[in-house]
């Protein structure tokens, strides 16, 4: 009989070793996922809390595989349930999405908290259910407000795999936090491992189709890389503990190995310029640059060669324009845009002999912007509050000079009387809401102005 056993034990390690490396695969792809969203802007919610489901899915399936148990494995188990509430909130349309928003921030978030801490140092199992509570009811509610609110902007197909996927997630999260007996956790964990990816991929999408750039390219090469290296550097760990010096502390040893291999090389950019920031200390104008030329590196691959501008209708040239303008600061983002693909560039370019490179075209694209936006300005004066100065007021002001009206961290010191009087103006009297519609409103007369400029034949089209 001993053969026998000898074959079973050899077969349950191999089926461990299996699941093993799944799971290791599965954390580094949930990982990658949530810091690629993340960093691709970190100022968009809707990106920073789908990178924070997916990391905390990443590393709940590392602690659930390290044996981490108790309440600290049901809070992490919490998080993306907490997290994609959050996201498909911001995911309805219209207006009802602000208001359901400043709920999950102003009240959600200190009830996670309330429910979260007393779990962490092991409360009883009531304080447990009103954890799952907590996270689980506003996940379904949300899920089934979304598609109420009407259609989601960006692609048809992505929007509804959102809805699908959201769905699929709210009831696998349910049944796993839940502990429903019958159904098999080494099912539960994957599945829903492959509803958040699906999730992550579909808002990738829509900030693509909302930013007017390719989404394929940038991901594919990001994912290349981060891969390359986690296996470059975890191989070494996986091969030790296949040679026999298997252990928790190698398993451990492992994921973090996995972790920091891919946070390197997809936060490689802000690392960089943190460096840069300490090693060119008293050259400021050296970090700026280099900095924006990263920043260029980063945005070739989302540029959308494919789009053809002339074919456009209204609505998607002002939705471009509107883009554009937000990123009036930045070549490094302005590269991304399909507008640098307007023939006043080429024109442009081609008068003054200068190359067909990304950042020319870029120039080129924020000097026609700055152009639009000067014709917007009245005759008399400098600066007015009157009503036909509101436009120019709410573009020149706020994307050209750089002032942020309704921001604690704006920069005073630095501005000149006519922008002190802008700041003024806009914080004591305009409302932010008002402003954005200005600006808006401003962005239309933009897109007409840009419009204007291409070919008879081709405005047509």
């Amino acid at each position: 009989m001993r053969p026998i056993v000898v074959c079973h034990s050899r077969s349950t390690r191999a089926r461990r070793r299996g699941w093993f490396t799944l799971t290791v695969v599965a954390f580094g792809l949930a990982w990658w996922l949530g810091l690629y969203l993340i960093a691709r802007d970190p100022a968009k919610a809707v990106l920073r809390r789908t990178g924070i489901g997916l990391l905390g899915y990443a590393v709940a399936l590392a602690a659930d595989e390290l044996g981490v148990a108790g309440g600290v494995r049901l809070v992490l188990l919490s998080v993306p349930a907490l997290a994609w509430s959050g996201v498909i909130v911001l995911l309805i349309p219209g207006n009802r999405a602000a208001a359901l928003d400043r709920w999950w921030v102003r009240g959600l978030l200190p009830l996670f908290a309330a429910a979260a801490i007393p779990v962490l140092f092991g409360a009883p199992a009531p304080t447990g259910y009103l954890l799952d509570a907590v996270v689980l009811v506003p996940l379904l509610v949300a899920v089934v407000l979304l598609p109420l609110g009407g259609r989601t902007a960006g692609p048809r197909v992505a929007a509804r795999l959102v809805i699908l996927a959201g769905l699929l997630f709210g009831l696998g999260a349910a049944l796993l936090l839940l502990g429903v007996p019958g159904v098999p956790r080494a099912l539960l964990v994957p599945a829903i491992g492959a509803d958040l990816v699906l999730l992550g991929l579909c808002v990738a999408v829509l900030d693509a189709f909302e930013e007017g750039e390719t989404l394929r390219a940038d991901m594919v090469r990001s994912l290349l890389v981060s891969a390359g290296t986690a296996v470059l550097f975890g191989g070494q760990v996986a091969l030790a503990m296949v040679l026999g010096a298997a252990g928790g502390g190698l398993s451990a040893l492992l994921y973090g190995t996995v972790a920091a291999a891919i946070l390197v090389q997809v936060v490689a950019n802000p690392i960089q310029a943190a460096i840069d920031r300490l090693a060119f200390a008293s050259s400021p104008r050296l970090s700026a640059q280099r900095a924006e030329l990263r920043g260029v590196v980063d945005a070739l691959p989302r540029r959308d060669v494919s789009v053809a501008l002339a074919s456009l209708d209204e609505s998607e040239f002002v939705r471009l324009t509107r883009r554009a303008l937000s990123h009036y600061g930045d070549l490094g983002k302005l590269v991304s845009s399909p507008l640098t693909g307007l023939i006043q560039i080429d024109r442009r370019l081609a008068e003054r002999g200068a190359g067909d490179a990304p950042l020319e075209r870029a120039a080129e694209l924020k000097a026609l912007l700055l152009e639009s936006i000067t014709r917007l300005k009245p005759k008399d004066g400098q600066f007015g509050t009157s009503e036909e100065w509101r436009y120019y007021n709410a573009l020149y002001f706020y994307y050209v000079v750089g002032i942020r009206p309704y921001s604690v961290r704006t920069k005073r010191e630095n501005l000149d009387e006519t922008a002190r009087k802008a700041l003024s103006w806009f914080a004591n009297q305009v409302p932010e809401r008002t402003l954005h519609n200005w600006q808006n409103a401003a962005a239309k007369l933009v897109a007409a102005d840009l419009r204007a400029g291409l070919p008879e034949p081709q405005q047509r089209r």
